[in-house]
């Protein structure tokens, strides 16, 4: 495809930051590796970005720890402070980036979380942003009264009414309820705002909304389900989609592809959303020092220990006491029910992935530790700058995606050769910004109005 074939020649790169607490992708154990917990590596990272002029800092949400087998699953890096609590602190040290808070409507109520959402909006003059979540497994839901989990299906139910009564109480001020002199008679216009009531098969309630709308109206809605009703939820509810469809072209060009035939069947415009796949990035002087960089860090990454938990979930069974640096096992995977534990629902024909992993492991002659990393998620791009510059602007000017969302591997500085190396090389190529344009969340995507 050359220049002047591309279909957006002038498209810009939009680059967010996910600070993923648990997991166990990003490396704890090396010496220059920092808190997940302490608020230095939030303000670090962020004011890294925010100088690389990256659209939003994402938080993830934990409300439990992880559990593999009945037990907490230890192999994590585990430190998820409330991202509503730790993104109001941050508004106070920076003036631009986006803020984005992941939060549950399961395990949520409308009234609570549209109210504390708001606030951040208004706290930060416009750059809040919500990745709407849903959960679907029973051990979190343990933790609250009502216990138990809703149906995949319901859970969709319940976050639309969710955000449909959100969105209501984000809107009930009228633009002028609140006085603008000091010689007006109150300082806001009961008359200018309503009350909002809800009666529906998730919510009935009554709410007297207590915050005018921010400077975007309404926090941007992100969004990151990957099935059918989940595609469709983006696609009649988000201004933003967060995917796993970014490493490569084809796959990211066919979600992107199904994702507007989805927005045209919603009523909306295909430009109506932003496409942002989670990615990590690793940069090398060359190809060949990047590529055995992405070598050293699967190494760090997927440990023996590791390496033995995510085979053990394709098994189906124990592996703790194997060799993760032998061969696979020689049992045939056991088939159970998704359970909603870790990585019970990522391996959906174990039988097949069995086979693939021993032909494969046979042919090139891996141990099981390698064979997971071989074949185990694939995360990502390695390159140059030059040359993930180049790569990146292919992937946006051609539709695949219209940015990413970059999971640093370490913390706190992780995205420093991102902003110190690549980011020069996207500008020099006209395909970054080179200053913030605007100052909501809403205006560096590009967005126009929310979604009514």
């Amino acid at each position: 495809m050359s220049s002047t074939d591309y279909p957006r020649p002038d498209a810009q790169l939009h680059l967010g930051v996910f600070f993923q607490g648990v997991n166990h992708w990003t490396i704890w154990s090396l010496p220059e590796s920092g808190s997940q917990i302490d608020f230095s590596s939030f303000r670090r990272m962020i004011t890294t970005a925010e100088r690389g002029l990256f659209d939003a800092f994402f938080l993830g949400e934990g409300l439990r720890l992880r559990e593999s087998g009945g037990q907490i699953h230890d192999l994590d890096v585990a430190g998820r402070p409330d991202a509503i609590t730790q993104l109001a602190a941050l508004a106070g040290v920076t003036s631009r980036i986006g803020l984005v808070a992941t939060q549950n409507t399961t395990y949520n109520e409308p009234a609570d979380l549209a109210r504390r959402l708001s606030g951040l909006d208004l706290l930060s003059k416009g750059r809040a942003g919500w990745n709407v979540v849903t959960t679907d497994n029973a051990w979190t839901g343990e933790n609250f009264r009502r216990g138990g989990y809703l149906d995949h299906a319901d859970r969709y139910v319940r976050a639309e009414q969710f955000l449909t009564v959100a969105r209501q109480i984000w809107d009930s001020w009228e633009a002028d309820a609140v006085a603008t002199t000091t010689d007006a008679e109150d300082w806001a216009d009961p008359k200018g705002i309503a009350t909002v009531g809800a009666r529906t098969s998730q919510f009935d309630v009554e709410i007297p909304p207590t915050l005018p709308r921010s400077r975007q109206g309404h926090p941007v809605i992100f969004q990151a389900g990957d099935s059918a009703e989940g595609r469709d939820f983006a696609a009649r509810n988000a201004d933003v989609i967060f995917s796993a469809h970014g490493s490569d072209f084809d796959d990211a060009r066919a979600f992107a592809t199904d994702i507007r035939a989805r927005l045209r069947t919603a009523g909306r415009p295909e430009d109506a959303l932003r496409i942002l796949p989670g990615t990590e990035i690793i940069i090398g002087d060359t190809e060949e020092e990047a590529a055995e960089k992405a070598r050293w860090l699967r190494l760090h990454q997927v440990t023996p220990a590791t390496a033995l938990a995510i085979a053990g979930q394709v098994w189906g069974i124990d592996l703790s006491g194997r060799d993760a640096d032998g061969p696979l096992p020689a049992e045939d995977p056991v088939v159970v029910e998704p359970t909603g534990e870790m990585g019970s629902r990522r391996w959906r024909d174990p039988r097949e992935i069995v086979r693939t992993w021993r032909e494969t492991a046979e042919a090139r002659g891996l141990t099981l530790r390698e064979t997971v990393i071989a074949l185990g998620p694939q995360r990502g791009h390695v390159g140059t700058p030059g040359g993930l510059a180049e790569k990146f602007a292919h992937f946006v000017r051609a539709g695949a995606v219209d940015g990413f969302n970059v999971s640093p591997y370490l913390t706190p500085d992780g995205l420093d050769d991102i902003v110190d190396r690549l980011v020069p090389e996207l500008q020099e190529r006209g395909v970054y910004r080179e200053r913030y344009t605007g100052t909501t969340l809403r205006e560096h995507l590009g967005l126009s109005g929310p979604v009514r």
